[in-house]
């Protein structure tokens, strides 16, 4: 969940902004890498302007998703589209994969016939400009996750938080084939990037799974909705808890139960005020209750609590 609660119009700017900046970034870094590669003939150098090259593709496919994800319920769309969101964290898995796959068969070629990198120093000034500028955009998205709670905009920061070590292996990289002469230095570390690479569009695909087959939210979070809704002094039951994700929605649906002589009015009162709670945790929620009628006598027992 995101930590600070923004208004819907300034939550859906900072996403798109976010999105628009991911792109920008990756274009600049695959035009200064690729001046790079072409001086250096590093296979490490060639692994980072593929991630990149990736990048822009990703961040493009995640900036058209935030799109989608962004808008209103329609007809044809009653719980929104949401779903787009971890859709395009597939995607970005898929070209993540993709990309590691490359580079580790050409790190592993590169191992049996090792090249010398030439103009080293030029490379590592280059991965350092690299490098402030994904730390600056990280930095950015870590904002608007915080402030969002975006399933697209987190994948996309993961990748490029794994970039920042990546451009850092780089370094070391060059600075071993180039000032000590160990030319095994740049396709292991190469090597040693694609590993990380894929370790990195497994999470990804980890967590666009879970909201696609409606994974339930954390049991933290399940327990806290229990007991906001335990806490109100006329609610006697709480049970069939149901919970999801899609994107930045979240939609909650329980059962409560309530004194059986209570008016209509007066138990959808309660179930308001319940909803009010939650709400004040989980603003993006949309909330279904059922209320079920019941003997006073039962409280008794404390209550039934099933999830």
């Amino acid at each position: 969940m995101a930590e600070t609660v923004v208004a819907h119009h300034d939550s859906t700017r900072m996403m798109r902004q976010a999105t628009y900046a991911a792109v920008a970034v990756a274009m600049v870094l695959v035009v200064i890498k690729l001046g790079a590669y072409w001086v250096t003939g590093s296979v490490a150098m060639l692994s980072t302007l593929i991630d990149s090259v990736l990048d822009v593709a990703a961040s493009f496919i995640n900036l058209l998703a935030v799109r989608a994800a962004l808008t209103p319920a329609d007809r044809e769309h009653r719980f929104g589209h949401g779903k787009a969101e971890p859709l395009a964290g597939l995607g970005q898995a898929a070209f993540i994969t993709g990309s590691a796959l490359f580079l580790a068969v050409e790190s592993i070629r590169l191992l049996w016939a090792p090249q010398p990198v030439t103009n080293g120093a030029l490379g590592i000034g280059v991965m350092g400009v690299s490098i402030l500028l994904t730390l600056a955009l990280v930095y950015y998205q870590r904002i608007v996750i915080r402030k969002t709670g975006s399933l697209a905009i987190s994948a996309d920061s993961l990748h490029y938080t794994g970039d920042v070590l990546v451009n850092l292996g780089v370094i070391v990289a060059l600075g071993l084939s180039t000032f000590w002469g160990w030319s095994l230095a740049d396709p292991l570390f190469a090597l040693a990037i694609a590993a990380y690479i894929l370790r990195n569009a497994w999470q990804i695909i980890f967590h666009s799974l879970n909201q696609l087959m409606d994974r339930e939210l954390p049991e933290e979070e399940r327990a806290q909705i229990t007991q906001l809704a335990l806490s109100h002094p006329e609610v006697l039951d709480f049970h069939d808890l149901r919970t999801r994700a899609a994107g930045q929605d979240l939609f909650i649906q329980f059962h409560l139960g309530v004194e059986g002589q209570l008016s209509l009015q007066r138990a959808h009162q309660i179930g308001k005020e319940v909803e009010a709670k939650v709400l004040n945790i989980f603003p993006q929620a949309e909330i279904i209750i059922h209320h079920d009628p019941m003997d006073k006598n039962e409280e008794d027992s404390g209550g039934r609590i099933n999830f």
